[in-house]
């Protein structure tokens, strides 16, 4: 990428046309702040507050409907077994998105931008085909997610719930025209509704320490227990979490210098970790109230089977609890996944719709599949399964990128980085080759 030696940079765009929504602070006036201005007078653990969030709206991603559906079924069949596959899941997810958020950093770029204006133009347009068709296959499961969500705590029938759904993740991407700070915000409230409505869960469905404990020593039980634990880790990285997150980042605070742009990362990976942690708990805690709760009684892989036998195990208020978490997992993955899109498409084509036109344009699959009446599982399912194709499109231009030091400067990876973020893609990719295969082959 060309060095920017006056600090200035490409002007992204927006719903006005000016800079890009989502992306930048509203208090910067359309122009990223400096670190100076960002950290203004602040001290101690204060100066980390203004770095805070883009790695939230990332981390949505890895607690969507699709996570529930695998957390709950791994910890009916298979007890706490493999909650050390979720740990080891989480910490790849860290990896692909701290590289992610760094040529944001680095560049001030996105990631669809820096391939747009390095690689040929077909390759581009071919990219960006690709990603809105991961992006409409994410949001498949995810607004649906978020439909089965209002049909089991409110009694909602599936289509009415649909519409309100559109309706609400609207609603939450209007939080933007305020700031992307608003919009952060507004995701960080439903991460913690999730937070509070798993803890709960915890302390209801009270698991076994000792049990809970040996679920983090790595062992399988059976062919069967591998093949759910390569779909969680196959499922790990998502593309259009790998892609935004270096939007969210690229522009929010300039690094003029090197060591500036350093100490803007350093700042970051601080967000990253804090919320993928958070992410990763969930995950765990997840699979945890499923096993102390249902493992050595009933195997779930169905949604609405595991609200209404929490009801039966538990209590009514713990299926509550369950539909509150999976519908705030829901609209936030689903408002997330329509960002995504935009900001992929303002990368790789340099043009955008407006962001509340792509929300309307991509109900419509979502609002098909339950119009027809076809099972909303295999349809989550098969959502997956096209996400499948794209993990590969998405990890090996970031590992690319991000080894290149005439792109990256001081931010280049260190050579162990590298190694493990090859080794990591090379995991994920032949873990998604293989479930292709399974789903295919019929196994």
């Amino acid at each position: 990428m060309p060095e920017r030696s006056d600090g200035r940079i490409r002007a992204p765009l927006t719903e006005s046309g000016e800079v890009l929504a989502g992306a930048l602070p509203k208090k910067a006036g359309g122009h990223a702040q400096s670190l100076q201005m960002a950290l203004g007078k602040a001290r101690g653990w204060k100066q980390l507050m203004p770095f805070i969030g883009p790695a939230f709206i990332a981390a949505v991603a890895y607690i969507d409907p699709g996570n529930y559906a695998t957390n709950i079924q791994s910890g009916s069949q298979y007890g706490y077994l493999l909650l050390w596959v979720v740990v080891l899941s989480n910490l790849m997810a860290i990896l692909i998105q701290t590289l992610s958020a760094k040529i944001g950093i680095a560049t001030g770029y996105n990631l669809p931008e820096i391939l747009r204006d390095r690689w040929p133009k077909g390759v581009s347009i071919f990219y960006w085909i690709q990603g809105e068709i991961m992006v409409m296959a994410t949001d498949l499961a995810e607004f649906i997610g978020a439909a089965v969500g209002f049909n089991l705590v409110f009694g909602i029938p599936m289509l009415p719930a649909a519409i309100l759904t559109g309706l609400c993740t609207i609603v939450i991407l209007a939080f933007q025209i305020r700031g992307v700070r608003s919009l952060e915000m507004a995701i960080a409230a439903m991460v913690f509704v999730i937070v509070i409505a798993f803890s709960c869960e915890i302390v209801f469905s009270a698991p076994a320490l000792a049990p809970l404990m040996a679920g983090f020593v790595p062992h399988f039980q059976g062919t069967n227990s591998i093949l759910l634990a390569a779909g969680i880790l196959g499922a790990t990285v998502m593309p259009h979490a790998i892609y935004m997150h270096s939007g969210l980042t690229c522009r929010r605070v300039i690094g003029r210098t090197p060591e500036e742009r350093k100490k803007i990362f350093h700042f970051e990976l601080a967000d990253i970790l804090i919320a993928m942690v958070i992410a990763g708990a969930i995950n765990a805690i997840m699979l945890a109230v499923a096993a102390s709760t249902f493992y050595g009684h009933i195997v779930i892989s169905d949604l609405n089977v595991a609200f209404k036998q929490f009801g039966v195990f538990i209590a009514p208020s713990a299926a509550i609890l369950f539909g509150v978490g999976l519908l705030a997992a829901g609209l936030s993955s689903s408002s997330v996944g329509t960002l995504a899109g935009d900001i992929m498409m303002q990368g790789f084509i340099h043009k955008r719709v407006p962001v509340f036109l792509r929300r309307v344009c991509s109900m419509i699959p979502p609002l098909a599949v339950i119009i027809s009446g076809a099972n909303a599982t295999n349809a989550l399912v098969m959502s997956q399964v096209v996400l499948s194709f794209g993990i590969a499109l998405a990890i090996i231009p970031l590992v690319i990128f991000t080894n290149n030091k005439q792109i990256m400067g001081n931010l280049v990876n260190h050579k162990i980085t590298t190694v493990l973020a090859w080794l990591v893609a090379g995991v994920v990719i032949a873990l998604n080759v293989f479930l292709l295969y399974q789903t295919f082959a019929g196994q």
